[in-house]
């Protein structure tokens, strides 16, 4: 049994289709009446847009475990926020939305478009999709169900999982499928701002939305092989690397036409409510992030995206995660991670409701190949890699002084200002780093910076990957990125190192369900 489930996209109406189980009905038989197949041209942008609210969760769980969220003062009962002591039950969300929405939605394009020419880009543009989910899953959960997911139709009601670095081999086959699809269709690619709400910016320009789709896949190729270095032997795939296609050089965001009354789902969660309350109240920025912006006892000073990112910055109320002694309250009736300044309000981190929900940053594309070039799969040296650090910055800086409605603030002389006010300072200044570590740590940390409460599962992935940006276990706030009331005793920098299998799998799967470790198993790619 089918139903239709009507749904706003890009401000167009949507049927998509859905599946519910025939046993829960009498029928015996198929409607004549009821459409059993979905038009692709609906479906994928809706699972793009699903894939960008499943994005604001995952940077909700990073922010948390990432150092970059503390709980304000005013508020008790956070308990296992506090101490780490994870259930199965606390990130839930992530796994049953993941699987239930997007991924669910990806297959169903691929499925009816697999080997259809005039629907090739449909079928390449879900399949890159799929491959940005999956990584998420395996990146919070390790193993999980691949090959034999989503298959309850065909009788796997009980999926196996796969071993997560067997899925991330795939997930970079599944990258190289895609471009060479864009590489081979014949036929015009059909993505326009309606069914594309993720590169919509190119209009109904073909070879444009290719190009940027493939530039998307070809970052994503180049992300996986940077997770995997630490632990994996990546000359292969480096080998395989389109570098004349080269990688992204645009922010990735979705936009299906998001308003006060069908907000951002990041703004929704952190900003205001349709009604224009606000959303957050018991959460303020640790003192370990915000000491990357200025304020006693900086490791740098950034008043421009300081200025950008907080509310009343530089005296933005701060805490370390877990201190519920005389801790601050949020500034009343005004959105924390957004500036107040009356210059700078509509930029930042939560522009308004209408903004788009960033996939991948542009700045995190330069440090990925920033990264790759300072450990030679890419060619070009120091001098390549300082300038993709660099160039990293400049993108972070025009994404936060980016308005809402995408008009640019003049970020003239920002950067050169930034630079000028950390005289000495190697994790701005990179060519003062004098060792591979610590260039690494200053690409790192600048990735932590860009990536505040914007993509911040991305940061924790990276910390636990790097160990960077460093934190001082015991040190003071604006030094220890972990919790005061951490339980964790097995590590040094005590965070988990992972989250658990899902409730819903217990309850649905529990032939292989799996009780984790979250003080100790490591996912595979992290080599700490």
């Amino acid at each position: 049994m089918r139903k239709l489930n009507i749904k706003f996209i890009g401000g167009v109406l949507g049927i998509i289709l859905s599946s519910t189980s025939c046993n829960e009905f009498l029928d015996i038989n198929d409607n004549p009446n009821q459409p059993i197949v979905a038009d692709v041209q609906l479906v994928l942008p809706q699972a793009i847009v699903a894939s960008a609210s499943i994005a604001n969760q995952f940077n909700s769980y990073g922010g948390h475990f990432g150092g970059y969220i503390a709980n304000a003062g005013g508020f008790s009962g956070f308990g296992n926020l506090l101490s780490y002591n994870l259930t199965p039950g606390d990130y839930n969300g992530l796994w049953v939305n993941t699987f239930q929405d997007p991924i669910k939605d990806l297959q169903y394009v691929i499925d009816n478009t697999e080997g259809i020419d005039e629907f090739a880009h449909y079928n390449a543009v879900a399949k890159i999709m799929k491959v940005v989910n999956y990584q998420r899953l395996v990146d919070a959960f390790g193993d999980i169900p691949y090959t034999q997911a989503l298959k309850a139709e065909e009788g796997v009601t009980l999926p196996t999982y796969d071993d997560a670095a067997t899925i991330y081999a795939d997930l970079l086959a599944t990258l190289d499928e895609a471009i060479v699809i864009f590489d081979d269709a014949d036929f015009p690619t059909g993505l326009t701002p309606a069914t594309d709400p993720l590169f919509e910016e190119f209009g109904t320009d073909a070879d444009a939305h290719a190009l940027a789709w493939k530039k998307y896949a070809n970052t994503l190729k180049l992300r996986i092989l940077i997770r995997l270095s630490s632990t994996t032997d990546v000359t292969a795939g480096f080998a395989g690397l389109d570098l004349g296609l080269g990688f992204l050089d645009n922010d990735a965001i979705v936009n299906p036409g998001y308003d006060k009354n069908r907000p951002n789902p990041t703004w929704a969660t952190w900003g205001k409510t349709v009604a224009d309350a606000l959303a957050n109240s018991s959460r303020i920025p640790t003192s370990f992030s915000f000491a990357f912006y200025g304020g006693s006892g900086s490791k740098i000073t950034d008043t421009g995206r300081g200025e950008a990112t907080f509310v009343n910055y530089p005296a933005t109320p701060t805490n370390q995660l877990g201190n519920e002694v005389g801790n601050p309250t949020i500034v009343p009736g005004l959105v924390t991670w957004a500036s107040n300044d009356p210059v700078l309000i509509g930029t930042g981190v939560l522009k308004g409701p209408a903004m788009g929900r960033p996939l991948m940053l542009k700045a995190e594309s330069h440090f990925l190949q920033a990264e790759a070039i300072l450990k030679g799969f890419i060619a070009g040296g120091i001098p390549l890699m300082t300038k993709s650090y660099n160039d990293g910055i400049k993108a972070s800086f025009a994404y936060l002084f980016k308005k809402e409605s995408e008009a640019l603030v003049d970020t003239t002389g920002r950067v050169a200002t930034y630079v000028a006010g950390n005289p000495g300072n190697r994790l701005v200044d990179i060519s003062l780093a004098t060792t591979a570590n610590e260039r690494l740590e200053a690409i790192i940390t600048q990735k932590y910076i860009a990536m505040n409460m914007i993509t911040s599962d991305e940061s924790y992935n990276e910390y636990r990957r790097t160990g960077f940006p460093v934190s001082v276990p015991g040190g003071a706030p604006r030094l220890d990125i972990a919790s005061n009331k951490s339980t964790i005793t097995g590590r040094t920098d005590r965070l988990p190192t992972r989250i658990m299998y899902p409730s819903s799998e217990q309850s649905f799967n529990a032939a292989n369900y799996r009780d984790v470790n979250f003080s100790s198993q490591l996912i595979f790619w992290d080599p700490n």
